[in-house]
């Protein structure tokens, strides 16, 4: 008799939680994860281009130290974050990764206009392919951030909704923070580079 009480309570207790929006919760958690985990897969894809840009540019235009130095320090801002699963539940953490991350778009933006005066360099093989893999990364960046920000929508939209705010709140379950955008007029715009007098040209050979 107790054993059949038990189960019964059981049952009960199962039929109430998959209509409090306790599973959906569960999944969209997941769908969170996994997005996150992709966004700092392809972070992390263009992290690791840096160095070998900012060479291939440095061993034809030397000269642009400001603009290099900005590119290297963009990217040590960006690896002294610890982009840890735990980040996406702490809004401060999040804003710190999606302002450093900001800082190197920005500055790897100037370093390619800045190659726009460099004939040679933009004929390089070399600076091809590493440009053709990082406006590929770029692409695959945005595809990440999308997937990431449809799955925190969801997940948000089932946290601030009734039934399943109350069994958000019994669990735990918190808002995530979001990617956005300051200044979406602004972020549109190219940067403006302006070193005064045009860079001298490496002599012909």
């Amino acid at each position: 008799m107790v054993e059949r009480i038990v189960t019964l309570l059981a049952l009960a207790a199962a039929l109430l939680l998959s209509g409090c929006g306790y599973n959906t919760l569960q999944s969209t958690d997941e769908q969170i994860k996994a997005g996150w985990a992709e966004v700092i897969n392809q972070y992390q894809r263009r992290t690791d281009l840096v160095p070998n840009l900012v060479n291939t540019v440095k061993g034809f235009a030397a000269q642009e130290q400001q603009v290099l130095l900005g590119v290297t320090n963009a990217r040590a801002k960006v690896g002294a974050i610890q982009a840890t699963p735990e980040l996406i539940n702490d809004p401060q953490a999040f804003a710190k990764f999606q302002a450093a991350q900001g800082e190197l778009s920005s500055a790897l933006a100037r370093l390619l206009v800045v190659v726009e005066r460099y004939p040679q360099l933009k004929s390089d093989a070399n600076f091809r392919d590493l440009q053709a893999q990082l406006e590929g990364t770029e692409n695959r960046i945005a595809v990440a951030r999308n997937r990431y920000i449809k799955a925190v929508q969801e997940y948000n939209v089932v946290v601030r909704s009734l039934p399943s705010n109350l069994t958000a709140m019994l669990f735990g379950f918190k808002e995530k923070p979001q990617f956005t955008v300051e200044d979406e007029k602004e972020i549109s715009k190219a940067p403006k580079v302006d070193f005064g007098a045009p860079a001298p040209q490496p002599a012909a050979k």
